[in-house]
């Protein structure tokens, strides 16, 4: 899952990019508002957590032109203003919640995580993922294979959702830097040959049928052996 951070606090956009990258998000972030529209309107991301106080364009503008431009991800709104007035305007925005300052990075963590279901919710997303014998339920965050349970990693666990809603379809190195960490990662770091070792390891057991495929200077592929 991949979120933008509008935020021109760098102390607290450091401390929210570290926990969200922890908990498995690839993150991006930037100062300013004009910057959350280009990179919005540009980028496709899962969520964003936007500031209201940003230096040009305040957060309001930014998501007021975003729904103008029917950009639907779902904006959490982080802001210092902490009345009733400030969050009743911060809805009718286009703001989907919103958390005041100071905050618990627990409490951001799991709101990001709901507004992101609510948004696979109405686009109809699976609620089960299956490839063989191999199921996911993202809502849980549960897999299993032949009816045991895995227990993966974060990363681990957005790599396999990647190839589960990609079957069949060869993803490159760099489109899984881009999915599951940053775009400013070097693309000849081993970071994404690692991660597809640790995750075969726990997904294709002794006596178990191949499913993730290494396609030499290519990519990978999930598929049937």
């Amino acid at each position: 899952m991949r979120v933008l951070i509008v935020e021109d606090d760098q102390k607290i956009a450091g401390f929210v990019t570290k926990g969200l990258r922890e908990a498995g998000f690839a993150v991006d972030a930037v100062k300013t508002g004009e910057d959350g529209l280009s990179y919005l309107l540009s980028g496709s991301y899962d969520a964003a957590i936007a500031d209201i106080m940003l230096p040009g364009m305040d957060g309001l503008e930014m998501i007021s032109r975003l729904r103008d431009n029917r950009v639907l991800t779902p904006i959490l709104i982080l802001s210092a203003r902490h009345s009733v007035d400030d969050r009743v305007l911060g809805f009718q925005k286009g703001g989907d919640d919103y958390l005041t300052k100071p905050f618990s990075f627990a409490e951001l963590l799991v709101r990001i995580q709901a507004l992101i279901r609510r948004a696979g919710a109405q686009q109809a997303a699976p609620v089960r993922l299956q490839f063989e014998d191999l199921a996911m339920d993202p809502l849980r965050r549960e897999v299993t294979r032949s009816g045991q349970r895995i227990d993966l990693q974060p990363r681990e666990y957005a790599l396999l959702e990647y190839f589960m809603r990609h079957p069949g379809q060869v993803l490159s190195k760099t489109m899984i830097l881009e999915h599951i960490w940053d775009y400013d990662f070097d693309p000849q770091t081993n970071v994404v040959d690692v991660l597809v070792f640790r995750l075969r390891n726990k997904i294709e057991k002794e006596g178990t049928a191949k499913l993730l495929h290494t396609l030499r200077g290519v990519g990978y592929v999930l598929r049937k052996e």
